[in-house]
């Protein structure tokens, strides 16, 4: 952590912060106060630097153009690159997953550079849009219960080989590549297609972003009631017939 405080930075919330993602910052830094942890939170608009001595940034989903004019200035401002080479978390949904990987495609119909920090890229989708909720099985290296999101894209995304899948999804589309993976991740850094905000109903994936910022590989406990009422709703709601 840097100067004894957990620094948690919320990436261009005028840009991209469609479908609650904003959501997912309020839970990271509930979630650490919680555990009596002295967070400072810093929401980066899209004309301020990005800082490199944050612990862990997130990003959130956005429209077409929202997402080229972010991908554009993340790649001028070179912070995010800087703060996961200084060891950072990373955590993205939708926009900024495809963001953070080696290309996707803009709003002119282009090929967009993204940051390269995950060993992904995407395409855009031929067939019906990818919207509903989504159940799947993390993957088993991070020790995680079933998954739950709400997804609303037209990517496709496909992993490369230093990328692994977030989820294996048993309703719902994922990546949309066919294979029944969702997200991916490496080390430090994580993608998913997932609203909901993602965060609340996977209240688990935000506790193993703190042990990953902390370097610590437990939390004390805490009152997940609400969180696994969430949880149920949706879960129950993904396996209800179409």
């Amino acid at each position: 952590m840097s100067d004894n405080q957990l620094r948690v930075v919320w990436i261009y919330p005028d840009l991209l912060s469609t479908y609650g993602d904003q959501g997912n910052v309020l839970v990271v830094e509930r979630r650490a106060r919680q555990r009596g942890l002295d967070v400072a939170r810093l929401d980066v608009r899209s004309d301020q630097p990005i800082p490199t001595s944050g612990d862990i940034y997130l990003i959130g989903g956005g429209e077409d153009r929202p997402q080229r004019l972010a991908a554009e200035r993340l790649r001028r401002d070179g912070g995010l690159q800087r703060a996961v080479g200084n060891g950072a978390i990373v955590f993205s949904v939708c926009a900024g997953y495809q963001i953070l990987g080696h290309e996707f495609i803009n709003d002119l119909g282009q090929r967009e550079p993204g940051l390269g920090l995950l060993d992904v890229v995407s395409v855009r989708g031929e067939g019906a849009r990818c919207v509903g909720d989504v159940l799947g099985d993390v993957n088993p290296q991070l020790g995680l219960p079933p998954l739950t999101g709400f997804e609303n894209h037209q990517g496709v995304t496909h992993l490369g080989p230093t990328a692994r899948p977030l989820a294996q999804v048993r309703f719902g589309n994922g990546n949309g590549t066919g294979d029944g993976t969702e997200g991916a991740f490496n080390e430090t850094v994580f993608g998913t297609y997932m609203h909901g905000p993602v965060l609340a109903r996977n209240p688990l994936i935000a506790d193993l972003l703190l042990k990953l910022a902390l370097d610590v590989n437990a939390l004390p406990p805490t009152d997940d009631r609400w969180y696994e009422a969430l949880r149920s709703e949706r879960i129950e709601a993904a396996q209800q017939p179409a």
